[in-house]
């Protein structure tokens, strides 16, 4: 996807780590957080592209002390869904489809509460997903992740060639909002629970140190060469770590090298789409036996992330340098298997 909106808007997201402020997350770390939507639009074109595009602040609406951009573009017929699956939203241990999740950049005035903020669209139910990271202030030491839907009250119209455009429903009296629930992020869990664990929480992971070079002739529409992305991938709930490369193959795919030694973590792979930068990624965790020569059956947990990564590039000749900086993307689907 090359959306100039969206990149002029990525320009804002280094600005975010200078002025972030901290988060109450309370004695169990499960605080309720909300959010206002102050606008919200939906183009699309038949058979062509559609864009959400959302700006929304945090708490209640009342002083609009900062706000976040929230855009995200994607073939028409798929309705914020990759691979056209269809479901509710997201919820743990469930089989949910593939929800697209996009970055939502800090407007860079006010305070800053988080670190990153991210949101998904699932069109066909008119919902809007929003999961956010932050620093707790009342816990030092410690940081968390909130996850929280809501379904939007919108007004639409279809023009004559059957293009659909919507913006919130001025008619209705209360204002759009959205309620997290936090939890706490980066917890270790024991070789013997890490796999029920992973089970039990909505997976979340932050890309940082995304780099990617690849050579475009002016004028032309196919690089002659291509990197491909590297990346620090950090599981939010958890306390994985990988560092992501290309394989040999091809620039577009690869594996990404665990940096610890917990045996239950399998592996992690991303495959990356540079004509619409989207990112998936996919985080196996080994739930049992599979070092047991008694064991006939070995199991895996699989789950899969996508999310668009809007880099910005510099352009030396013919050569493009691209990078970013922190970007959330939640999970799409997951699923149980064995070999």
């Amino acid at each position: 996807m090359k959306n100039g909106l969206l990149r002029a808007l990525g320009a804002a997201s280094t600005l975010a780590a200078s002025a972030t402020a901290a988060r109450i997350c309370g004695a169990n770390m499960n605080n309720t957080y909300q959010w206002t939507l102050g606008d919200a639009r939906y183009d699309d074109q038949v058979n062509g592209t559609a864009t959400v595009a959302f700006s929304i602040m945090p708490g209640d609406g009342t002083g609009y002390a900062t706000f976040y951009e929230c855009v995200s573009a994607w073939p028409e017929p798929w309705q914020g869904w990759y691979d056209g699956k269809v479901s509710a939203g997201p919820a743990p241990a469930t089989d949910i489809g593939n929800l697209i999740w996009g970055d939502c950049i800090w407007s860079g005035n006010g305070p800053n509460y988080d670190t990153t903020v991210a949101f998904a669209m699932d069109w066909s139910n008119r919902t809007m997903h929003l999961a956010h990271a932050y620093v707790c202030g009342d816990q030092e030491g410690s940081e968390g992740v909130a996850i929280g839907h809501a379904a939007l009250d919108l007004a639409c119209e279809t023009d004559e060639e059957g293009a659909e455009s919507c913006i919130l429903n001025t008619e209705s009296t209360a204002k759009a909002h959205v309620s997290t629930v936090g939890s706490p992020a980066h917890v270790a869990s024991a070789p013997d629970t890490a796999c029920a664990d992973a089970d039990a929480r909505y997976q979340v992971w932050q890309v940082d140190a995304w780099t990617r070079q690849y050579a475009l002739a002016p004028g032309a529409t196919t690089p002659s060469a291509d990197s491909g992305p590297s990346f620090t991938l950090s599981n939010l709930p958890g306390t994985q770590v990988f560092q992501c490369a290309p394989g040999a193959d091809s620039p577009s795919s690869g594996q990404c090298e665990y940096q610890g030694d917990d045996e239950t973590v399998a592996a992690a792979s991303f495959e990356f789409d540079p004509d619409l930068d989207l990112l998936k990624l996919t985080q196996t965790w080994n739930c049992g036996c599979a070092e047991s020569p008694e064991c006939k059956a070995p199991s895996y947990l699989d789950v899969t992330a996508v999310g668009f990564v809007q880099a910005t590039c510099n352009r030396a000749g013919d050569m493009l340098n691209c990078a970013t900086g922190p970007v959330m993307i939640g999970e799409a689907s997951r699923q149980k298997r064995t070999i």
